[in-house]
């Protein structure tokens, strides 16, 4: 199947009680068993529950996949993947990527005796630098947030394949109908499902997907043992959710690259960061690993002020204020003191990311309005 056929199809049959045709909400804790062992696939729904299952089969579909596991949230899906480690063990990480994933390896893993090592992964000589003996996973977010910087997955691949660790790869910015990373070399895929894969700001999800059984095994007990599962609820809007990924992500992409070359032609805009931009450094190997160039736009003012970000930040209308991204309403954010006020301020800006730093989740509006809306707040005196 083709991805817009997996997208509404995968998963998912008519309900063989009823007949309907989407998947029902089993909002049950627990299931009848005719004797001690003996039931319908079901026994206790942080085990397992029809609707998640479904939603789980969607995704690992989507991505190319043959396992598929969600969880409560992003974090609690990332949270999952570093239980796989033990202590002494390193990670080998980008130094662009989400606050709240910063925070959970610096400031939660470390204290069990895990490693984390911040390298720019644009450079794999630095990336081999920052391996030994005792590197057991290598994490990657591509594009990254918020800087979008474009990281070579299949390079990245080879080189974990050679030290022997795992490849994660977050996924979360592109979405699988723009990159699916196992196709590309890497072992595990995170989806903070909350953001594109939902697309309508009403849930918080995770999302593994995973080719190897054994590992999908050890995630699953980890997923069951730990019991950061979503609720069925959730499950069946993020289900709905992925029905239209393929339609929001065209529509996503198109309007982001009229905004971005909008605010590249702006004279109070110092810099654009949009991977479809020829100018980008990512560009090309965007174009070999991705389907699309996304809808997340970063652009940094000329005047490096916080105060100068905090004017455009509070003139917009139809760009709202407010963290999370990948909903069909666009969004405006300051990472620096928002999304990744968790990372020192150094930190950031050895990638760029300044005071005056802007991010934009670039909605399926009229671009035209977009445009007049972030016009009027730049003008702004």
């Amino acid at each position: 199947m083709k991805f817009a056929t997996k997208a509404i199809h995968a998963g998912q049959q008519a309900d063989p009680a009823t007949g309907a045709i989407m998947t029902p909400i089993y909002q049950t804790s627990t299931y009848v068993q005719e004797a001690p062992g003996k039931h319908k696939g079901y026994e206790y729904s942080r085990t397992g529950n029809p609707t998640r299952r479904a939603l789980e089969h969607n995704i690992a579909a989507l991505e190319s996949a043959n396992y598929g596991l969600c969880f409560g949230s992003g974090l609690a899906a990332i949270d999952a993947v570093l239980k796989t480690l033990r202590p002494g063990d390193e990670v080998v990480s980008g130094n662009d990527i989400y606050g709240g994933t910063y925070r959970l390896f610096t400031q939660v893993f470390s204290h069990y005796g895990i490693v984390f090592r911040f390298v720019d992964m644009q450079d794999h000589d630095a990336v081999r630098n920052a391996i030994n003996g005792h590197t057991k996973l290598l994490w990657v977010e591509t594009p990254t947030n918020p800087m979008l910087q474009i990281i070579d997955i299949r390079q990245i691949a080879m080189i974990a394949r050679e030290a022997g660790a795992m490849l994660c790869v977050d996924n979360t910015f592109a979405s699988p109908a723009l990159q699916r990373p196992l196709e590309l070399g890497a072992d595990v895929v995170m989806h903070s499902a909350t953001k594109y894969l939902g697309g309508h700001s009403d849930v918080v999800m995770g999302a593994l997907a995973i080719k190897d059984a054994e590992l999908a095994a050890k995630l699953a007990f980890i997923q069951n043992a730990s019991g950061a599962v979503c609720g069925p609820m959730d499950a069946f809007l993020v289900l709905r959710g992925t029905k239209t990924l393929h339609l929001r992500m065209k529509a996503h992409c198109e309007n982001a690259e009229k905004v971005a070359r909008f605010l590249g032609s702006h004279a109070s805009v110092g810099s654009v960061r949009w991977p479809g931009l020829p100018g980008h450094p990512g560009h090309e190997l965007a174009k070999s690993q991705m389907d699309g160039f996304g809808g997340m736009v970063t652009f940094t003012l000329k005047d490096d002020r916080q105060e100068a970000a905090i004017k455009v930040l509070s003139g917009t209308h139809l760009f709202s204020l407010a963290e999370s991204l990948g909903g069909v309403e666009s969004l405006i954010g300051h990472p620096a003191s928002m999304t990744h006020a968790s990372i020192p301020r150094q930190e950031r800006w050895k990638v760029g990311l300044m005071d005056s730093t802007i991010r934009l989740s670039v909605g399926i509006e009229d671009a035209d309005d977009l445009i007049e809306d972030l016009a009027k707040a730049l003008d702004r005196k």
